[in-house]
């Protein structure tokens, strides 16, 4: 059973920064959310898998995945959870660029076109890494039933899914841990 308010216990020791931060979308923040704090501990990365498979238990998937590096460990996690819990899940990595060599292809792990899958994201400020896994998950023949985060920065993502017609959820907000999203968001 997903423990929230151990997750986000662990944001507070862990990952949540203040400073003065310039973000992947380019954006300036006052805090900075380090995701792979969390992803890549072990009782972190166990509440994530947990956490995202009782969120999403109401949605019909056979694979989750997303842009190599920041959804490698997730994926892991996830796949491991499902396991346990008898569930039949395929994982999937989105590369950047296409391997120069062997299938050259973008998306890497068993899913085949018309697979239902469900893209997942550490940090969603905009959702930029999310969409571009997501458009290429749709390129490849896949099915996006939706896009998944362990925190939600509340700076457009939602917004920016909605817009492609993408459901989005997440663990966690920002509002969270009491700070509010900027105005207009």
């Amino acid at each position: 059973m997903f423990d929230r308010q151990k997750l986000k216990d662990l944001f507070l020791a862990r990952a949540l920064k203040f400073g003065e931060f310039t973000l992947a979308s380019g954006k300036k923040s006052s805090y900075y959310l380090d995701g792979k704090q969390i992803s890549l501990h072990s009782t972190g990365l166990r509440l994530v898998s947990q956490g995202l498979l009782e969120l999403l238990a109401d949605v019909d998937f056979a694979a989750i995945g997303g842009m190599t590096i920041g959804a490698d460990p997730i994926v892991g996690g996830v796949l491991v959870a499902a396991a346990e819990q008898g569930r039949s899940l395929d994982g999937f990595l989105v590369r950047k660029e296409p391997k120069g060599h062997g299938t050259q292809r973008y998306i890497e792990g068993p899913v085949t076109p018309g697979t239902k899958v469900v893209v997942i994201d550490d940090v969603v400020t905009t959702g930029g890494s999310a969409l571009q896994a997501a458009e290429r998950v749709i390129e490849f023949g896949c099915e996006v039933v939706c896009v998944v985060g362990i925190i939600d920065r509340k700076e457009g993502g939602a917004a920016n899914f909605a817009s492609k017609k993408i459901p989005f959820r997440s663990l966690l907000s920002i509002e969270d841990f009491g700070i509010a999203p900027p105005a207009g968001n």
